[in-house]
């Protein structure tokens, strides 16, 4: 994207005014960012409060509306028309409801989360890294301090040489922690407009989204032409991010020997034909009759003029007119590497003291190239090599001084390649078990380590919600709970540590404690060699169920750990502070594979304690597990004396009821019986009635018929 400034990576070593300048008008910048993201925030997320509060009433309205046919009013009867439109209404409106619910959804994921992670994790990250570049640059200007104080005396070589180490240190330090600073700086104008544009993005996609009425082919042309948008920039601050990274790992192989105040002269030979010279020099300024006392500024050379500039200040002053000067070396009281320029009229003269041998050698040579003016020569180097001898005779040490200065460098070692295996930064002795076992056998290789914790707000990492058992249900938005106790509610065991996360990494084995000792060692040194300093402090519940880590602040639980998962705890053997434990979790990076990660964090001296918790809580989860199994093999026999019984009791119903079955049958047909016999008597009883009447008898019955 066009009209993006950069700080220069490049001009870090050197560390001249105009970057300190350019780097406060990057500092100002980012102030300023954060100031208008804390603003945009805000508006945000009134726009998201007004979502869920226009959500929840929805959804309360559509509630309402449906629940109109229960009232009972005193001057109304039942109307089924009216209760039947309603019941309409409170359908198409509890399908708003859901729209609504989706938005405000999406609105959180697209609007909210990006400007969230670009204030909590981008802009802090710039404050962070600039107090620690302040830090490495006040310590390397105390460094260079006390090296320039440094005795020509020959008595105090081991001061010499510890003095020499810090300065080397202390630049590296500073070199490389501005660096990075730089870094982040430059890629914070590329994500200052990612911050701006990636919410609306969200806010607009959200809106097309819940607004389908319009168009298809507009919305989908307007979708495309905001997602090419975000696209472009975050493909193009990607390459930047890769340029500036390669650019760093060039620069730290290439500045490394430069580390080092006094470098050694036949690697890194003077130049003698410059005209042009720029650099930190230290002046001395007379306090008194006999006393002086030295300042370090920057100085460089401007045409003919020799000029000084503050740090942050935006220009340079000029300190003398080094036209036709004379310049030459002096034995300056306690000093080395000292040097006079004294004005042509020899009114203005002034001592000067530079940082190293070669530093020393170009001024000189510089300062006399001006002198005779051969800065305005349309060839100065070649007419500068004419007066080389001259300049070579000026500068040209007594033989006591070179020798000593040679004391003083300390040898530069070859360094081996930085490596996993080769690190330094041991947590004291290694125990015999460790050393009798290979690197590969404790380690899985190639593993990355993390320095930071995930937090839920954060996406979940392939694998860790599963370890952690952390579930992804999103909060109701309209406040309603599911009703669901806590995990660690009825635990008989709570005990509660302030924990910082230092990092994690997959091992090989989980069977033996040297497994934590090294990821130890590992993760310390890590974070030693690419200068990670942040630790993430949490709260530790143990309990007899999990291991939770809570956020101080919001009581949020960030990471849980599955108690019967941790397989293996130690604190180390010296530093009591330190802790870990091994986290067995199935899946990993090969599928249907079990994976075991080691957790390593630092207590306030209280590793054992927590450890000694971890195995209470253990033996605590395992007599309950016995308890519950006992109950569970209790139960079922209970369950097959209750299924056996209902069977009897089943069989003794049945026959039961076949008794009184055949009982009734029995019943039934002694009834039967009876009643013919009855019928049998009364048909006998007539017919000898009509025997005795006779024939008159029937012939009566028969006229009366």
């Amino acid at each position: 994207m066009p009209g993006i400034d950069k700080l220069p990576i490049e001009e870090t070593l050197e560390d001249s005014p105009q970057t300190r300048s350019l780097l406060g008008v990057f500092e100002e910048d980012a102030a300023a960012i954060s100031n208008y993201i804390n603003q945009l925030f805000q508006a945000m997320h009134r726009i998201y409060d007004a979502q869920n509060e226009l959500s929840a009433a929805t959804h309360l309205t559509s509630k309402l509306l449906k629940e109109y046919e229960k009232q009972r009013f005193p001057l109304g009867g039942d109307d089924e028309v009216m209760t039947s439109t309603l019941q309409q209404f409170a359908k198409v409106i509890d399908e708003l409801s859901s729209c609504h619910a989706v938005l405000s959804t999406q609105l959180a994921d697209a609007m909210m989360f990006p400007i969230t992670q670009f204030k909590e994790r981008d802009l802090k990250e710039i404050l962070t890294l600039k107090e620690v570049f302040q830090i490495a640059s006040n310590d390397h200007d105390a460094a260079i301090t006390r090296y320039s104080r440094l005795s020509k005396r020959k008595e105090n070589e081991k001061i010499k040489a510890e003095v020499t180490e810090d300065v080397y240190t202390s630049r590296k330090k500073q070199h490389q922690t501005m660096m990075h600073y730089f870094c982040a700086l430059n890629t914070l104008q590329y994500k200052k407009k990612i911050s701006l544009l990636e919410p609306l993005l969200g806010y607009m996609q959200a809106q097309i989204s819940f607004f389908k009425m319009g168009s298809e082919n507009l919305t989908e042309q307007l979708e495309e032409f905001l997602t090419n948008i975000g696209t472009s920039v975050q493909k193009e601050m990607d390459c930047e991010v890769e340029n500036m990274q390669q650019t760093i790992e060039d620069l730290e192989v290439a500045s490394d020997p430069l580390y080092l105040p006094d470098p050694d002269p036949v690697k890194f030979p003077a130049h003698r034909n410059l005209t042009r010279k720029a650099g930190y020099l230290n002046t001395r300024n007379k306090t008194g009759l006999v006393s002086s006392s030295w300042e370090r500024q920057f100085y460089f050379t401007q045409g003919g003029n020799l000029m000084s500039q503050a740090r942050g200040d935006v220009a340079g002053g000029l300190v003398m007119d080094i036209d036709n000067c004379s310049v030459m070396a002096v034995d300056c009281e306690d000093r080395r590497y000292c040097f006079q320029i004294t004005s042509f009229d020899g009114k203005k003269s002034s001592i000067l003291q530079a940082e190293s041998k070669k530093d020393y050698e170009e001024w000189i040579c510089t300062i006399n190239n001006i002198s005779k003016q051969i800065y305005l020569s349309e060839n100065p180097e070649e007419i500068a090599a004419r007066v080389n001898q001259s300049a070579l005779e000026a500068v040209t040490p007594s033989p006591c001084f070179q020798q000593r200065h040679e004391s003083m460098r300390p040898a530069v070692q070859s360094r081996p390649p930085a490596a996993r295996t080769s690190s330094t930064g041991s947590l004291g002795s290694d125990s015999a078990a460790l050393s009798a076992l290979a690197l590969d056998s404790l380690v899985a290789p190639d593993t990355p380590i993390q320095f930071d914790i995930i937090s839920p707000v954060s996406e979940d990492l392939p694998g860790q919600a599963k370890a952690s058992g952390q579930s992804g249900r999103r909060t109701n938005p309209f406040g309603e709970s599911g009703g669901s106790k806590p995990e660690t509610e009825d635990s008989i065991l709570h005990q509660l540590f302030i924990v910082r996360f230092l990092g994690s990494m997959e091992v090989k084995s989980d069977e033996s404690p040297d497994v934590v000792y090294e990821t130890m060692r590992q993760i310390l040194a890590a974070r030693a060699i690419h200068n990670v300093f942040r630790m993430t402090e949490s709260h530790l519940l143990v309990t007899c169920d999990c291991l939770k880590l809570i956020d101080p602040q919001t009581q949020v639980t960030r990471l849980q750990f599955p108690l019967p998962n941790v397989v293996l705890y130690a604190t180390h053997q010296e530093n009591k502070r330190l802790f870990g434990f091994v986290l067995r979790t199935s899946g990993g990076r090969v599928e249907s594979r079990q994976t075991s990660i080691c957790y390593i964090f630092e207590s306030n001296n209280e590793g054992e304690k927590i450890c000694d918790s971890v195995g209470l809580a253990k033996q605590i989860a395992f007599h309950a597990e016995l308890d519950r199994k006992a109950s569970e093999k209790q139960k079922e026999i209970d369950r097959v004396k209750e299924k056996q019984q209902k069977e009897l009791n089943k069989q003794k119903q049945i026959e039961k009821d076949l008794e009184e079955q055949s009982r009734l049958i029995a019943a039934s047909s002694r009834s039967n019986q009876s009643s013919t016999e009855g019928q049998f008597v009364v048909v006998s009883s007539s017919q000898s009635e009509d025997s005795d009447l006779g024939e008159d008898g029937k012939k009566k019955r028969e006229s009366e018929a």
